[in-house]
């Protein structure tokens, strides 16, 4: 995991580029028009899809509906998605159940694009399109430069889709930004998780694919609970379970949902909570300073990663073969 974390910078920097699969797929979807966008993913490439859903709806304006692959493999009905775009996102591309909803929405009419490791597996057979996200063998079982290529690809994908010139030259800085963001030390934050029965994590918008992640890698890595959630949706209830003793790390991002997330930090803090913080003037993390909002949930990734992988090894667990987990996940 360590050493597939060091990767990162280098593994992504050709997607950064936007050429060559990128370009194709991009300009096969800027010479048609679709009604609505479908994502499919589980796990990490789940929270991969959270971040395209947001880079597509706020730059193209379509509407984004995540799969439910079950509606296809256990209750046996095909959606209804003739003229959508259906978007599977998987490292490995061999679930079955994504296979599964990848030719049923096929059969369905959709145009389908894969977004895959393996551009020979059978998700990406399935698909009529496939944007492979060229990270290379990855061997442990808690994916790193998978899931931050993933992210890196889709924001390539919608770059070049929807002619965004600020989110192209951000991509184009950001193997650099990676690069700096493995030396950030994040040991405060995870050295507070010792003795936590749970953790929360909260972002919003384009950081919310990435706050999901993060609570992923620490459930599956520290065997702790972890939570995340978006600012908004914390006030609705889950707030109530923040104590003294469930440390929270807050993700901001400098654009329009900065406030909102600002405000629920105060108020956590004035509550007494264990509060950690990332972005923005008040962010008590390491960090290299904003950059583009959408480019900087990926790059908070990196410190977050080396500071859960560390942590693992402090206690004397393996990161690389957590209990019970296996590399690929095959689900039904």
């Amino acid at each position: 995991m360590a050493r597939e974390i060091m990767e990162v910078p280098h593994v992504a920097g050709r997607l950064c580029r936007g050429v060559g699969e990128v370009e194709r797929v991009s300009a096969e979807l800027s010479r048609r028009t679709f009604p609505f966008v479908v994502v499919c993913g589980r796990g990490s490439s789940g929270h991969a899809g959270v971040y395209l859903r947001y880079l597509i709806e706020t730059r193209l304006g379509l509407a984004v509906s995540a799969s439910a692959p079950s509606v296809v493999t256990s209750y046996d009905r095909v959606p209804q998605v003739a003229g959508a775009l259906f978007i599977v996102i998987s490292q490995s591309g061999r679930s079955p159940d994504l296979v599964a909803a990848t030719q049923a929405a096929r059969a369905g009419g959709a145009l389908t694009l894969a977004i895959v490791n393996d551009d020979a597996s059978p998700a990406a057979c399935a698909a009529e399109l496939v944007l492979p996200i060229c990270a290379g063998p990855e061997h442990a079982v808690a994916a790193t430069k998978t899931v931050v290529n993933s992210f890196v690809a889709s924001a390539a994908l919608v770059a070049r889709w929807a002619e965004d010139r600020a989110l192209a030259d951000s991509l184009a800085a950001l193997p650099t930004r990676l690069a700096g963001a493995l030396a950030l030390d994040w040991s405060a934050w995870t050295s507070d998780l010792s003795q936590a029965p749970a953790a929360f994590l909260t972002g919003r918008g384009h950081g919310l694919g990435t706050v999901r992640e993060i609570a992923l890698k620490l459930s599956e890595t520290l065997r702790l609970p972890a939570l995340g959630y978006s600012a908004a949706e914390l006030r609705h209830g889950p707030r109530a379970s923040i104590s003294n003793v469930t440390p929270v790390l807050a993700l901001r991002q400098a654009d329009s949902v900065a406030e909102g997330i600002d405000d629920l930090v105060q108020d956590l803090r004035q509550a007494g909570a264990r509060l950690h913080t990332c972005g923005g003037p008040a962010g008590t993390l390491p960090w290299l300073s904003d950059s583009h909002p959408a480019c900087d949930p990926i790059v908070m990734l990196l410190p977050a990663y080396r500071a859960i992988e560390r942590e693992a090894r402090r206690r004397g667990l393996d990161p690389d073969a957590p209990t019970g987990l296996t590399k690929v996940t095959e689900t039904l």
